[in-house]
């Protein structure tokens, strides 16, 4: 008897493991796939979104737009075609919450260098101020990568407009024009559709991280 099961000892083994390996494989598969939310205007807190949206139930894409980048170059949603990407709104003159945002996405920067499917977008609220050699200045002295992450000024009034129509990100209601002045800490993700997909505070620490995660999800999502 004692022969027998020696002999039998290691076809045990590997069929207990190979046992153990089904039922993970199976408990995964039936595991319901994580998915990000997409978000409409009517989903968002009213303070944050124009009031001509306030009802938008479906079809929210963030605008087409046309604004110079640290380079001089002309960044449009084509340089953003098929690509996952964030987008914030930042002054370079801010000392309170923006050196902190910059300091955050600079580290999404670092830690998605090598993912040529993500890239980042700050937009800049005082654009009078910040123009293409104040945002080079600001690029190279923190870190920018000028291949995923374009600092863009341009138009006031068509910043600001993306802000509050297309990024649903501020409280202001102003127009763009020469006293308004957007301040906020979001950054938002957006999907190779131009939908939002989150929002994060960008100075919580654990924002960051759950954006870190979120972008994992949303790219997994067009693999399937």
């Amino acid at each position: 008897m004692g022969l027998f099961f020696a002999k039998y000892k290691l076809f045990g083994i590997v069929m207990l493991g190979l046992s153990a390996v089904i039922v993970y494989l199976f408990y995964n598969a039936l595991q319901p796939k994580k998915m990000l939310p997409i978000y409409q205007p009517s989903m968002v807190d009213k303070s944050l979104v124009d009031s001509t949206l306030h009802y938008t139930k479906k079809y929210h894409k963030v605008a087409d737009f046309a604004l110079l980048n640290q380079n001089g170059d002309t960044i449009t949603q084509e340089n953003y075609k098929d690509k996952i990407y964030v987008a914030d709104f930042f002054f370079t003159t801010c000392l309170t919450i923006c050196p902190i945002m910059t300091k955050n996405m600079t580290e999404i920067q670092d830690a998605l260098l090598d993912d040529p499917n993500i890239m980042l977008l700050s937009h800049s609220v005082t654009p009078e101020i910040d123009t293409v050699a104040q945002l080079k200045r600001y690029a190279l002295e923190k870190g920018v990568v000028d291949s995923k992450w374009n600092l863009v000024t341009g138009d006031k009034k068509q910043i600001y407009e993306l802000a509050r129509k297309s990024y649903l990100a501020v409280k202001n209601d102003g127009d763009g024009g020469p006293f308004d002045m957007i301040h906020t800490e979001n950054f938002i993700l957006v999907d190779k559709e131009k939908r939002i997909r989150g929002f994060y505070d960008g100075t919580n620490r654990e924002d960051i991280d759950k954006l870190l995660e979120d972008i994992k999800i949303l790219e997994a999502s067009y693999k399937e």
